[in-house]
């Protein structure tokens, strides 16, 4: 069994991801297959395949991490059945929207930090740089934020994790590095999303120039196989990384799956 800080891999962009004792869910999607996820613009995506649990299944919650508000990240689902109590992060543009449906939402622009506490730990969310896409459909999407998540115990960072959010690849990576150069862990959203004839969401080339930016010591890739518009499979991710060596640094878990985050696990 995997045990220490882990990733349990619900489906889509959606994880619950543990840290020391804190536990987060990310980008809840609970739409299942043949349902339709609403993108604006009225534009949407059938969903192929089910999420692994249900909303009422999940673990008492510190936290809800929201990268942005689209329809394959917070679904008409986790609106109506997601508990209320924990803190939604995500960005101004998806607070506003939250806020109004009951959510304890908290607006994070780039480079904000939330900080939730536990006795001598720390959970620090930083919220970091995205680019959903560039130029005018750049401006047509949501804003997007990805987030590096520290946790700490006595003030000391034990574990650092990057979230990459719905972003593509580039210099603002970069900056993430250069602010944050001991990433342990990255949670990477592939899939090569295509809106509009343009590509959204990093394909398998687009994730490995990720990885070689950002170095995390693990690599656990999501957002890949759940909807029509994702055209890059999984696995060119993974042809791509082990061409480029970074092979032993991929952890790929199956829909309902769990992955340890440390680099080094016990067992």
């Amino acid at each position: 069994m995997t045990t220490g800080d882990r990733l349990h891999f619900i489906g889509t962009a959606t994880t619950v991801m543990s840290l020391g004792s804190f536990t987060l869910l990310t980008d809840p999607n609970f739409l299942h297959r043949g349902q339709r996820a609403y993108l604006g613009w009225g534009l949407s995506s059938r969903r192929l395949t089910e999420p692994a649990i249900e909303p009422e299944a999940l673990p008492a919650l510190d936290a809800v991490l929201l990268s942005h508000l689209h329809g394959d990240h917070f679904d008409r689902v986790s609106r109506e059945r997601l508990d209320r109590s924990a803190p939604v992060l995500s960005t101004p543009h998806a607070v506003r929207r939250l806020g109004p449906w009951g959510f304890d939402a908290h607006a994070l622009r780039t480079w904000d930090q939330h900080v939730l506490t536990k006795g001598a730990e720390e959970l620090r969310v930083t919220a970091v740089p995205a680019v959903h896409a560039r130029g005018l459909l750049g401006r047509m999407l949501p804003p997007v934020m990805g987030s590096v998540l520290e946790h700490l115990v006595d003030g000391q960072v034990r574990r650092r994790v990057y979230v990459s959010g719905d972003t593509l690849t580039g210099d603002h990576v970069d900056e993430v590095r250069e602010r944050f150069p001991d990433i342990e862990a990255a949670v990477v959203h592939l899939g090569g999303t295509r809106v509009l004839l343009r590509t959204v969401t990093m394909d398998g080339r687009m994730g490995v120039d990720f990885v070689e930016r950002t170095r995390p010591r693990v690599v656990v890739p999501v957002h890949h196989d759940d909807y029509t518009v994702f055209r890059s499979p999984l696995g060119d991710f993974v042809e791509r990384a082990g061409a480029a060596g970074l092979a032993e640094r991929l952890r790929c878990p199956e829909r309902g799956g769990v992955v340890s985050l440390d680099p080094n696990p016990l067992g």
